[in-house]
């Protein structure tokens, strides 16, 4: 299901009840939205190659390396390129990296549980100096994703 489909209204207590759970390339398109503006970072980087590993079946990101042209190579490419950028507003962007998502990774997708999240949250926290995540980041955004599947039948 793409984040432009209607999704059902929901039941009591805010519950989806026909079994509608958000993926991870929906979740990784919430962050495009809520934290779009900020640049790409190492830790967001880190977290968005731990996310694509998870969405394309993979239990760790060592298992195999990013795919080239996917959503992880581009945002190492963006961290890399924002490390040189003079001004803010020649950096790439989390929107300019996640912003359709679910086109970018070509169908490795599925719905996200709480591993995913603990998998994608570490990733970025390790990779953070203050050992934080962002708030409406990557990591922000599958956590949240996890919590609400988890009350969807």
């Amino acid at each position: 299901m793409s984040c432009q489909e209607e999704r059902p209204a929901p039941g009591p207590a805010g519950v989806v009840v026909d079994g509608t759970k958000i993926t991870i390339c929906e979740a990784l398109e919430v962050t495009a939205l809520s934290a779009g503006d900020q640049p790409v970072e190492p830790s967001d980087a880190a977290a968005i190659e731990a996310a694509e590993a998870r969405a394309a079946g993979l239990q760790d990101v060592d298992e195999a390396a990013p795919p080239l042209g996917g959503l992880a190579a581009s945002a190492r490419a963006a961290t890399d390129a924002n490390a040189h950028a003079k001004r803010d507003e020649d950096k790439t962007t989390l929107a300019d990296v996640l912003a359709d998502a679910t086109a970018k990774l070509g169908g490795a997708d599925k719905e996200v549980e709480r591993e995913d999240a603990v998998r994608v949250v570490g990733a970025e926290v390790r990779s953070k100096p203050d050992a934080t995540s962002r708030p409406g980041g990557v990591a922000a955004s599958i956590a949240a994703a996890a919590r609400l599947n988890r009350g969807r039948q």
